[in-house]
């Protein structure tokens, strides 16, 4: 497939974005509140502004984009890691083949005790980790442990929605994926910048960047309709990837008619044999801000994923003006969740910067006003890919997630939090469904919290 990232375009874009007057971003920014989405060249243009008076306006839009769409509520997740073989050598991976340290790959015993741990956090939604490895972590490793993981019963329940992010792979493994029954799927694209790809990812297997780049048309080709893509910030000039980003979601749209379901924004981070000092383009904690607001401007119906990697200051500020997803209580290790537990440490994909629990995430997530959810129903009732974007954009989707959003919310504080929380936890709810217009929905959200005091569980719209 012809590779549809244009680098000497994306060079212009950004050269003739610095051009911008203020004017023209008040008016790109106004444009922005209809949530239409943005041009490629106001993109360009914001993605540069540093007037301290224009960002603060770009953050305010942003935030006023987000509520309107989201309202306020926070997805919760987890990853799971579950074989650290790989035979490429990411020069910013831990888990590159030149590092040496003991392999670990899960058995499905093992995956099981894993899973067991997370359930027992109150974790409802998983994403798969897993390094490329064709001898050592082949698509039937993958299937086989989507199986266990789905079939594990801990005492409160199971995990009822597993993303995935396994590397690029063929159109007939996309088929079988979407046969076991994931819900999306991750693939990051690392860089757009085909020269910094090509450095980063030296004599392996992932270094074929057009084959990384299509790898989500044979996805989508396998049946696979929601989609998450990410780049890793720090490698190339960051306004570059966030073009690249913009750029591959409209390619999405327009063979498939529907974009990215989620794009996540890690950041260069420490881990094993790396050294930062060596990286030219780490972003800082103000690029980093701007990055996410932008991403939100340019896409508003995009959920945007911010993982432990992050601070809890920064991802406090994120979630205000775009980040609607979280992971808590993770461990970016093989096996690390039952390391943990028995006060070990295994070696980690990257290094960490919340170590909070699940418990701690979700109480401050309610302290700042927001509704925690577990809520998998969309999957389950088939409201994916282009259909959930329909939904979404016609403001239906509003009506389904935050009842449900704020039943799962119920359902974890009943099985996993302490009065204090619960008391929280009732409160917001409360609150938000007075203010809710459908008579018929709030009937419902009581009907199922009287429930679910009772023993009930899993009720949604």
């Amino acid at each position: 497939m012809e590779n549809f990232i244009n680098h000497e375009y994306i060079y212009k874009l950004l050269e003739d974005g610095k051009k911008a007057t203020k004017e023209d971003i008040i008016q790109i920014l106004e444009k922005a509140k209809n949530k239409q989405g943005v041009s490629h060249e106001d993109v360009a243009a914001l993605i540069q502004v540093e007037d301290k008076e224009l960002l603060k306006r770009i953050f305010e839009v942003a935030g006023e984009i987000k509520e309107s769409i989201y309202g306020n509520r926070v997805v919760v997740f987890a990853p799971l890691y579950i074989s650290d073989y790989c035979v490429n050598n990411c020069v910013y991976c831990g888990y590159h083949k030149c590092h040496d340290f003991k392999r670990r790959r899960l058995t499905q015993e093992e995956i099981a005790e894993e899973v067991k741990l997370l359930e027992k956090m109150g974790h409802k939604r998983l994403a798969l980790e897993v390094g490329e490895d064709p001898v050592h972590a082949p698509i039937e490793y993958v299937i086989d442990s989507l199986k266990t993981i789905y079939n594990t019963q801990n005492e409160n329940g199971t995990i009822r929605r597993v993303n995935v992010n396994i590397a690029a792979t063929t159109v007939e493994n996309y088929k079988k994926l979407k046969e076991a029954n994931i819900g999306t799927y991750i693939l990051f694209q690392e860089s757009y910048h085909k020269p910094t790809y090509e450095k980063m990812h030296p004599n392996c297997l992932k270094g074929d960047y057009n084959y990384h780049l299509t790898a989500l048309h044979r996805a989508m080709e396998g049946g696979i309709d929601d989609v998450g893509a990410g780049v890793l910030f720090g490698l190339a000039d960051p306004k570059f990837e966030v073009l690249g980003l913009m750029i591959h979601n409209e390619e999405m749209e327009k063979k498939f008619g529907v974009g990215f379901h989620t794009i996540s924004v890690p950041r260069l981070r420490p881990s094993g044999g790396i050294n930062l000092e060596k990286f030219p383009n780490i972003v800082d904690d103000e690029m980093f801000k701007k990055l996410v607001a932008v991403i939100r401007i340019a896409v508003p119906f995009t959920g945007i994923i911010m993982s432990t990697r992050e601070t809890p200051e920064m991802r406090r500020d994120a979630l205000k003006f775009g980040v609607t997803q979280v992971s808590s209580g993770s461990s970016t290790g093989v096996g690390g969740y039952k390391e943990r537990e028995e006060k070990g440490s295994g070696e980690a994909q990257f290094k960490t910067s919340d170590e909070r629990t699940p418990l701690e995430v979700l109480n401050s997530l309610l302290d700042d006003g927001y509704i925690p959810s577990y809520c998998t129903a969309c999957y389950r009732m088939g409201r994916t890919g282009e259909k959930f974007m329909k939904l979404a954009k016609s403001g239906e989707i509003q009506n389904m997630c935050e009842p449900n959003a704020m039943l799962t919310l119920m359902e974890y504080v009943l099985d996993y939090g302490d009065a204090e929380t619960c008391k929280k936890a009732e409160k917001v709810i409360k609150e938000r469904t007075e203010k809710l217009k459908s008579e018929k929905v709030k009937e419902f959200i009581m009907e199922s919290l009287e429930k679910l005091k009772e023993g009930g569980r899993d009720y949604y719209i």
